[in-house]
This record gives structure tokens, C-alpha cells and sequence, in this order.
């Protein structure tokens, strides 16, 4: 995950979210289809940043893994930019670091043969790109049974570019195509008008694979804990942001 750039109140991202208690006790939970994972095949995650797969649909990946799909795992940047003021890292250097983290994490959720595409496209640049990266997913996409890509309404620019690219990616070979959000549950409350709620299903995550996946997102050091003493270190992902991605289900978009 990368923010978005200097803190704004005016920047959902930024600003104070909904805190997890709040969701917790949302009735809206219960109206939520189930939606069933495909058991064979091959399934093709796309994450903007490392860590966005895990975060938003990493159980899900732990069960496909499980059920012997073939999984592709494709980084569309590389997260460089998380701490772009860090004196600690570089740009470079976390580039290497994400990646290591990334293999990390699959492996605690059963999914260590998964192979991982890193397109290096610029972080915070996506847009840019959604042409290339939009050929590059058709490409990696072909003959699979299930695309799953963060949400085109997450609020953050590369979550909705890599989203918009996956979608016309997977309309053009023929893939249904699901979005996860990331950022939703900290600037959405329940209910939320913006929300597609319709459109929304969950995919229960028994209590063994929601074990894995807090393990694999306790692999994402960089981001979950400080680089170091500077402000231009401190961690991307608080307590109560990972918080939001520790339910016993994960909400996709059909």
C-alpha cells in the first residue's frame, strides 16, 4: 500500500477513518451473498502495491491455493514510493525489500509456488500507464478462470487505475473479473451511499486461513513498522487500519 502524498484533511485517505467496531457491528453483513471461489484452474491477483493483494484478498488467495489453482500474483509498481522522504531507505532499496515481502507473505498463506509478475510500473503513476499495464494484464490473463484486482472506487489513484486496467484486461480475454477494496474501510462507513453495496459479496474465511493471513500481513515490515526514528519513516499501515483486514471475510465487487 502507498498513500496518496501529503496529509490533507481534505484527502479521505488522510483524513481520521471509521474505526473497525463500527463495522463490526454493522447488520449490513448479513445481506452479503457468499460467493464461491472457483476450485480449479488458474487465477491471476493484481495488487498496485505490494501488500494490497494480501491485505484486501489474502485469504481468499490462501484458499485458492489450497484448492490447487494455479496462482499469478502481478505487482503493477513496486510500493518505491511508500516513504519517499525516508533517510533510511531508498526508493531502490524498497523496491527489494517489498518484493522479498511479498514472497513472505504468500508463503504464510499456503501460496509460496504462486508466480509473481512485477510490471515496475512508476508507484503513484499508474494512471499513467493504464494503457500498458491494461495489455500487459490481457497478456497474463489468457485462459485463466478468475481475475481479482483492487476496486476502481477505492480513492486512491493507482488502487482504481490497476482496477480500471484489470477490468478492460479481463473484458477483452474473456475473465470474470472481481475487485477487492483496501482504502474503502477507512474512509466508507456502513451503508455508505458511495458503496456499490449491491454489487458486494463475501468470501468466509474459516478460522485457520484468517490465522495465515494475519501472519502474511505481518510480513509487510516495511509498512507496518517504522523504517525508522524520522517522521519520514513512520509506518504506512496503524493497528486500526490493519485492523479492517483481520474479519473472519473478505468483500468483493462482482
Amino acid at each position: 500500500m502507498t498513500t496518496r502524498g501529503p496529509k490533507s484533511a481534505a484527502d479521505p485517505i488522510q483524513a481520521r477513518g471509521t474505526d473497525e467496531s463500527e463495522w463490526r457491528d454493522w447488520a449490513g453483513w448479513n445481506a452479503l451473498p457468499e460467493f464461491t471461489l472457483p476450485t480449479m484452474g488458474r487465477a491471476v491477483v493484481v495488487a498496485a502495491h505490494p501488500d494490497d493483494e494480501v491485505l484486501g484478498f489474502g485469504g481468499s488467495i490462501g484458499l485458492l491455493a489450497a484448492s490447487g489453482l494455479d496462482l499469478t500474483i502481478v505487482s503493477v509498481t513496486d510500493g518505491e514510493r511508500s516513504h519517499p522522504h525516508s533517510r533510511v531507505q531508498t526508493p531502490e532499496s524498497l523496491a527489494r525489500i517489498r518484493a522479498e515481502e511479498t514472497r513472505a507473505a504468500l508463503a504464510e498463506l499456503g501460496a509460496g509456488e504462486a508466480g509473481i509478475i512485477r510490471l515496475r510500473v512508476p508507484d503513484t503513476e499508474v494512471v499513467a500507464h493504464e494503457e500498458q499495464v491494461t495489455a500487459a494484464l490481457a497478456d497474463v490473463m489468457a485462459g485463466a478462470v478468475l481475475c481479482a484486482a483492487p476496486w476502481t472506487g477505492d480513492i486512491h489513484a493507482d488502487h482504481e487505475a490497476a482496477g480500471r486496467a484489470a477490468l478492460a484486461a479481463s473484458g477483452a480475454v474473456g475473465v470474470p473479473c472481481l475487485h477487492y477494496p483496501v482504502w474503502m474501510w477507512h474512509w466508507a462507513r456502513p451503508d455508505d451511499p458511495r458503496v456499490p453495496w449491491a454489487q458486494a459479496a463475501r468470501i468466509a474465511l474459516p478460522r485457520t486461513m484468517l490465522a495465515r493471513k494475519t501472519s502474511a500481513i505481518s510480513r509487510f515490515t516495511s509498512q507496518i513498522s517504522p523504517l525508522g526514528p524520522g517522521p519520514g519513516d513512520a509506518a504506512i499501515l496503524p493497528p486500526e487500519e490493519i485492523s479492517h483486514h483481520l474479519r473472519a471475510a473478505e468483500v468483493v465487487f462482482r
